[in-house]
């Protein structure tokens, strides 16, 4: 398949960290083509990748086929399930309609269902559902809990609706916090169905009509997906691809071609062509006026890339995946789409963003190592688990008077003091730990490397002598999603886990009230058991 890149002189613009060029040098071109081809073998699926910039495309490029059994290449008309990145056209769905005076970002989602949470007495307003903080729980980390592989069996809408309808309680109270959900997102696309009197799909493809968008549509019924679609595949020494079987769509589930999100993003600048309302667009663009979170808005994340302000959104299904990134400033956006479960777009999109702003590598812009040294602490102080809020865990062992740090899922590391108050890993330096006692009087340790932000742990009180590991032993139901949770003391700190009739695990107990269970924590309360995930809070089992 002959692989092409389209190039146009583009002006230069000055910003915060470079410059755009007058117009890519060969070294570039080649940079951006390694780049988006890095994952893409001979004979394998591939890439879809473009830059726009003030509304021309400045760089394009097609890699891989869009179906191994035929050969068919990767072609600007492909269409992709671009998965999240859909989440901006459902949330512009919703702009039309409250432009239309028919909802508001105040109204409450219990207008349209009233089934939802009757003993929660804060509004649930249209609004928390865009931003997601609304404190509703996610479907699929639910479903996850019930046993089910999502992509192995079909579930449509009105299955979310059934099962949030069983859910008493929420992660938080609304509008407190950020949570990421695609339940919010499908409820969305529920209420647009209520008050258009349309289906989800009959309203949103008028509107892809109105965008000049003609192969994007958000799919309910995958026996009729129309056109050209990148299959998608895994690669477990030989590709494999697998039937999509799934009708739930508003927080994804949508095919779209690059051709069709050049479009779009020609339209996010203020070119293009279409009969929608450019006020809209220009609307879908901000963070909402008056949220108290700037993080995310209608469909989109708000932040910095190497100091450089961005608006951007990932997708992922399975082996689909898809990114973009807006740089307004300059009026620059990079779309990538793959097929590929080799890919990662969201890495490959911002490596195409050093290039273009000529940026450096990602240390330069971290803080990589503390700041100053700290009071003097002791090796016996500092031993036990430390958890961040989302509980992943740091535990600190002596072994054979060494110390070592142990995390779940990779390789105990020994670790040598460097200063008063720093240590670091024995073979890898620059990976350091700096323990300090915070303003509440608790052992916290912040980890720096050359690859990520420094983040911070807090040590968890340690189980005192005495204490009965038995006495949680026993099966706690849940009723909100009919779920039985077992619990068995083995020694040590360890317990044997078993959730439904398959899912079998370890437990660690880190102090008397928490325990780890893989992805998951447990909150002992009251002889309850609180269950935290991902994207799960406060799921209550109560002993049977």
């Amino acid at each position: 398949m002959r692989k092409r890149a389209v190039v146009f002189f583009i002006l230069a613009n000055t910003i915060l960290h470079g410059q755009t060029p007058n117009s890519f040098t060969p070294i570039q071109i080649k940079l951006l083509d390694s780049i988006a081809t890095q994952d893409v073998p001979k004979n394998a699926p591939g890439i879809a990748t473009a830059i726009i910039q003030d509304g021309k495309v400045i760089y394009e490029k097609y890699a891989g086929y869009a179906d191994l059994t035929d050969n068919i290449p990767i072609k600007n008309s492909t269409r992709f399930n671009i998965a999240s990145n859909g989440k901006q056209f459902t949330a512009l769905a919703v702009l039309t309609l409250i432009d239309q005076k028919k909802i508001t970002l105040s109204d409450d989602i219990r207008t349209w269902f009233p089934k939802l949470y009757p003993n929660i007495q804060e509004k649930i307003t249209i609004q928390s559902l865009l931003n997601h903080t609304s404190g509703i729980r996610d479907c699929y980390d639910l479903w996850s809990l019930q046993g089910y592989t999502w992509w192995e069996k079909s579930f449509n809408n009105n299955d979310v609706l059934a099962l949030m309808e069983q859910q008493s309680d929420l992660n938080f109270q609304p509008d407190t916090k950020y949570l990421y959900s695609n339940t919010n997102y499908i409820l969305l696309a529920l209420i647009v169905e209520k008050v258009s009197n349309k289906t989800f799909v009959e309203y949103t493809n008028e509107m892809f009509k109105q965008l000049n968008m003609p192969n994007t549509s958000f799919e309910h019924d995958f026996t009729k997906i129309r056109g050209q679609i990148a299959r998608a595949y895994f690669n477990f020494d030989t590709w494999i691809t697998y039937k999509w079987i799934w009708n739930v769509c508003g927080d994804g589930n949508i095919f779209s071609s690059l051709e069709d999100q050049i479009q779009w993003e020609k339209l996010v600048q203020g070119k293009g062509t279409s009969t929608f309302s450019e006020a809209l667009i220009v609307q879908s663009q901000q963070i909402i006026e008056g949220s108290a979170f700037n993080n995310y808005g209608y469909g989109l994340e708000f932040g910095t890339y190497k100091g450089l302000a961005y608006r951007f959104h990932e997708g992922a299904t399975g082996a689909w995946k898809a990114t973009v990134v807006r740089f307004p400033e300059t009026k620059i956006s990079i779309v990538t789409l793959t097929n590929t479960g080799k890919s990662t777009p969201n890495t490959q999109t911002r490596q195409m963003a050093d290039v273009l702003f000529e940026l450096k590598s990602e240390a330069t812009y971290l803080v990589t190592k503390p700041t100053s040294i700290g009071k003097y602490v002791r090796e016996d102080e500092i031993l036990g688990t430390y958890l961040t809020e989302s509980d992943f865990a740091f535990t600190f062992e002596k072994t054979d008077n060494a110390l070592f740090l142990k995390r779940v899922g990779r390789n105990d590391v020994e670790l040598e003091r460097e200063a008063d108050n720093i240590f670091h890993q024995k073979f890898d330096p620059a990976f350091k730990q700096a323990f300090i006692t915070n303003s509440k009087g608790e052992m916290q340790v912040t980890a720096y490397y050359t690859n990520h932000a420094p983040y911070s742990l807090t040590k968890v009180n340690q189980i005192l002598k005495g204490f009965d590991f038995k006495s949680i032993n026993g099966e706690y139901v849940n009723s909100e999603t009919n779920t039985t949770l077992r619990l068995k003391y083995m020694d040590g700190m360890n317990y044997k886990i078993r959730l439904g009739k398959k899912y079998k695990t370890n437990g660690l107990l880190v102090s008397a009230n928490k325990m780890l269970v893989d992805s998951y924590s447990l909150e002992i309360r009251n002889g309850a058991l609180f269950l935290n995930g991902e994207r799960i809070k406060e799921v209550k089992y109560v002993r049977k």
